[in-house]
């Protein structure tokens, strides 16, 4: 080994970093690369989200329609065929309630439920649940079952 054939470690030399604003000889002095005036030419610049440079930005070009009503109740359903699936597969026996479908994650703890009358129950089950629809309600009782609301 001489001095002929030193080399710097792998990975501790950089050739793309740029030193900015370190004097005219560097050639990135005098505006650092930022150009001239202009908000991103001054330190503490930050965009704000959606800004267009001045244009009316797009959120508020689209026309707004419609109307959210802030007291909505947002139920998650539950249909009668995925728990008819959940007895065949016995992860559930003789009831449902809201502590075994979030359990089987069906729905999450914060969640309100609603029983939806899609598909057809065979045997007779005790479901637990916030409400039901009617042809909910009326499938689980036609095979004896029962339908309790919380």
């Amino acid at each position: 080994m001489d001095l002929s054939n030193l080399k710097p470690a792998k990975g501790s030399i950089n050739k793309n970093s740029k030193r900015v604003g370190r004097g005219q000889g560097s050639g990135k002095g005098g505006t650092a690369t930022r150009g001239h005036k202009g908000a991103k030419s001054r330190s503490g610049y930050s965009k704000k989200l959606g800004f267009e440079g001045g244009q009316m930005p797009l959120q508020r070009r689209i026309p707004k329609f419609g109307f959210t009503n802030i007291n909505r109740v947002e139920y998650q359903g539950v249909n009668l065929d995925t728990i008819q699936s959940l007895i065949d597969n016995k992860k559930i026996q003789a009831t449902l309630d809201f502590e075994s479908m979030v359990k089987l994650r069906l729905v999450r703890k914060n969640e309100l439920v609603k029983i939806l009358g899609r598909g057809e129950l065979k045997g007779k089950i005790k479901i637990s649940a916030h409400k039901f629809t009617a042809s909910a309600k009326s499938a689980i009782e036609a095979v004896g079952g029962e339908a309790v609301n919380i």
